[in-house]
């Protein structure tokens, strides 16, 4: 009898979270009902809200619903990529899936993606955005922008529009879960560890309560964050910087030792000097802050933190730190 897992990260989602298990449910009877052998579970994770979320998550628990559902919740916010991870562990599925509640992931795809699994030669169908509306035009062409550049520059396969709601077979899962690297970007996990994919694009979904909690400025982290996990483009980038810098030095040296034998040594050009040693000492800054990126994410992984801490949970034994 297969079992479906349903991972669902949620941060202050107590508004949301009771929507979306409402159209769960409805989404887990018609499946149940075209397949009776289907049986599903939730995995609902906390990460650290500061609402109601772990008390609807309780209230939700203990309602009755077409599946089981588990809940897990963190000692603190240690971020959706956390908690992504916490779920695929704690998923006991021979299918699972990952996806938000704020219903900008439709539960009405699953019946879709299943039978593709079902009926196609592909180990997980992914999701990805085909349009952006509703989205401010800025944040959509750094977008657009990050997924160009990361794509060119790394060997993971990340579409533009990728969403993290997708429907995975096992072994899928345990490849994921097997990289347990601290610094995490799923989205290149995913392109990273291989296996057969299918796209279904859909047209985007507003969320239907509360508001993201992801602002530009912690988008932009993140981006930056995939970059340096899943390339080392920026490295060379920087040496091949120095290079064309010291060849412009040269360059430079020659021209000015020429200029004063043929012309003599006027005084004047402090402001073009200054330019230029605020230019190349910026170009140092930039380097150097490229290779901190690098050093810092190395000596994070060093000391072997754990991904996340549970504070408490649905199950009756007690959780470890994983």
């Amino acid at each position: 009898m297969p079992l479906i897992s349903i991972v669902v990260p949620c941060y202050n989602e107590q508004e949301s979270l009771p929507i979306f298990l409402k159209e769960l449910d409805n989404v887990v009877r018609t499946m149940a009902q075209q397949d009776p052998k289907i049986s599903f579970e939730a995995v609902l994770i906390d990460d650290g809200s500061t609402d109601k979320t772990l008390a609807v998550m309780k209230a939700e628990a203990a309602a009755v619903h077409p599946y089981a559902i588990q809940w897990h919740s963190f000692s603190r916010n240690f971020g959706k990529e956390a908690a992504l991870f916490a779920g695929l562990q704690h998923a006991k599925g021979d299918y699972v899936a990952t996806m938000d509640a704020d219903m900008q992931d439709p539960p009405s795809l699953l019946p879709q993606m299943y039978e593709i699994l079902q009926t196609e030669d592909y180990d997980n169908v992914a999701t990805r955005r085909t349009t952006r509306k509703g989205e401010p035009p800025i944040r959509s062409f750094f977008a657009r922008m990050f997924y160009k550049i990361i794509n060119r520059i790394s060997n993971a396969d990340i579409v533009d529009g990728a969403r993290d709601f997708r429907l995975m077979k096992r072994p899928m899962v345990n490849a994921i879960v097997s990289m347990g690297e601290y610094n995490r970007f799923s989205k290149g996990i995913y392109g990273w560890v291989g296996f057969k994919t299918k796209w279904l694009p859909y047209v985007n979904v507003n969320r239907v309560a509360g508001e993201t909690k992801w602002s530009f400025w912690s988008l932009l982290l993140y981006s930056i964050d995939g970059i340096v996990a899943f390339s080392t483009a920026p490295l060379s980038l920087a040496a091949l910087t120095g290079i064309v810098f010291c060849l412009i030095a040269i360059l430079g040296f020659v021209v000015i030792l020429v200029k004063t034998l043929v012309w003599g040594d006027p005084v004047g050009g402090w402001p073009s000097l200054a330019c230029l040693i605020t230019l190349f000492g910026g170009m140092q800054l930039l380097c150097l802050g490229i290779i901190g990126e690098y050093l810092a994410k190395a000596y994070l992984e060093t000391k072997q933190r754990p991904i996340y801490i549970i504070r408490e949970s649905s199950e009756e034994s007690d959780d470890t730190d994983q």
